[in-house]
């Protein structure tokens, strides 16, 4: 399965909003535009995106970088299990709870990521070192097929085919996806990942929505 842009089709009214995962016309009166105008059309993405979390209430902190995101573009369609995962390069700190989901946004790559940086900031999320404990940690993973190299945004993300935190919750919620850089499918790559670090579900009484 490999990533595909949703093109939908032209619409007559100048404006659509998004609003559980379906678009409602606005009208002009509302938006304040002429009575005529072009039509529009509306181009969604899916991407997958990384949470993490090491310090404090890692549930809430999940819960509420999802409501976070939702409230910038980013409309979430599958979410993964919530999975408690042995740290890696450094391993003095405490365990992650991780997830991975997919969602569909029309935020361009470069605005996506700084939406992920500003939950992060009013989180207060600050990693005191590389790799060390975070509040919120959030990752693009993939960026529709694309392929991006810039000193900000690396699309696949380079090390996510080398993490069993990014890996295992990934084929659960898309198993068949493939990435055109990828030689194998989601599934097919955790089978054979030299990842020995240790991922286990976590279950809790109340997981994210």
């Amino acid at each position: 399965m490999e990533l595909r842009r949703h093109r939908r089709k032209p619409v007559l009214q100048c404006q659509l909003r998004f609003a559980r995962h379906s678009y409602i016309p606005v009208t002009n009166r509302e938006r304040n535009f002429p009575p005529a105008c072009d039509t529009l059309f509306i181009t969604m993405t899916t991407v997958y995106l990384a949470l993490g979390t090491n310090i404090g209430d890692r549930q809430a902190n999940l819960r509420e970088a999802l409501r976070r995101m939702r409230e910038s573009g980013i409309h979430i369609t599958k979410l993964s299990a919530l999975y408690e995962t042995e740290p890696v390069d450094y391993l003095d700190q405490p365990w992650f709870l991780n997830a991975v989901l997919e969602a569909q946004t029309d935020l361009p790559a470069g605005q996506l990521l700084a939406a992920l940086r500003q939950i992060e900031s009013e989180m207060k999320s600050k990693k005191p070192f590389p790799k060390g404990p975070r509040v919120i940690d959030l990752d693009i993973l993939l960026y529709g097929n694309d392929t991006i190299d810039t000193p900000n945004l690396q699309v696949p993300h380079p090390r996510m085919l080398q993490r069993n935190f990014v890996l295992v919750p990934l084929a659960e919620i898309a198993p068949a996806l493939r990435h055109p850089s990828w030689p194998n499918s989601a599934a097919e790559l955790l089978a054979r990942t030299p990842d020995k670090s240790i991922v286990r579900r976590f279950e809790a009484k109340q997981a994210p929505k």
